[in-house]
């Protein structure tokens, strides 16, 4: 009978802890606007040599990071991987490194979350080239389909967005946040909540007359931006990635709500 009771005071205690630590981080989270941690790992996943290799040689956000950003970003990598399936299309022939840069992709993007992985895609499908949807009845470069859970990408659409860096044009960053979108609006997480937090403030941003004029007028965003509010944000994210100067000096406004909705204020090297 003792023994009952010190179980069910340490359930309680380790509740109330936890109570008491989601209130906390909650407050913490309204005055600073990102979670108390972001990266503690108990066992850090590792990638082979091969895969390090290939990250130090054609990621330069991942060769631009410290040795210690630079395990969490290995280990985030590894987890991705292992997380979602990976299907080809059309003959498309899956290597390691297709593998490890769409899964860079992603990291990149949520490098700043501490939950990272999301349930809001299960596969990703990857064509060659552009692929006819009998969905839309139209040729696309990529898409999200939450429904179906799943993210597609044109192999040399998403290719050349990771080798052109100032275009303003990356697939994976593109249908990526549009995942990340729907995750924000779905889970609990404090970083799922600052992400969607943030991307209502763009989007009554974006309401404000002078605001929408002064962002279309100028030309910056191409026209796709225009289409509807998660293509817009999705838009920005590009630009953040690709010219983050350029659209720090042309809409600063945007460029600070992005890194607060990505917790990229002093997490990383640039």
């Amino acid at each position: 009978m003792k023994h009952y009771y010190i179980i069910k005071m340490t359930v309680f205690l380790v509740s109330f802890s936890s109570i008491v630590l989601n209130i906390l981080e909650s407050i913490y989270v309204l005055v600073f606007n990102r979670p108390v941690f972001v990266h503690v790992y108990i066992v850090k996943k590792k990638l082979s040599k091969r895969q390090k290799e290939f990250l130090e040689n054609n990621v330069i956000f991942y060769k631009n990071l410290d040795n210690k950003y630079k395990s969490y970003y290995e280990h985030r990598v590894a987890k991705f991987i292992r997380n979602y399936q990976f299907i080809e299309r059309d003959g498309f022939n899956l290597t390691f490194e297709a593998k490890v840069l769409i899964a860079s992709s992603y990291v990149k993007l949520t490098f700043g979350m501490r939950k990272y992985l999301t349930a809001t895609f299960s596969k990703i499908i990857i064509y060659p080239t552009s692929y006819y949807s009998l969905i839309t009845k139209q040729y696309h470069k990529g898409e999200f389909n939450p429904a179906l859970k799943i993210i597609i990408f044109s192999w040399e659409d998403f290719l050349l967005g990771e080798m052109v860096l100032n275009d303003n044009l990356n697939l994976g960053i593109h249908e990526f946040t549009h995942a990340l979108t729907f995750h924000g609006k779905q889970s609990k997480d404090v970083s799922a909540r600052i992400f969607y937090r943030t991307y209502i403030e763009l989007l009554n941003f974006m309401k404000n007359t002078n605001n929408s004029k002064k962002v279309f007028q100028s030309g910056y965003f191409r026209d796709y931006a225009k289409t509807n509010a998660l293509e817009f944000v999705s838009v920005i994210m590009e630009h953040f990635f690709e010219t983050p100067e350029d659209l720090k000096q042309k809409f600063p406004e945007l460029y600070y709500k992005i890194e607060y909705m990505l917790n990229y204020r002093n997490i990383l090297t640039r």
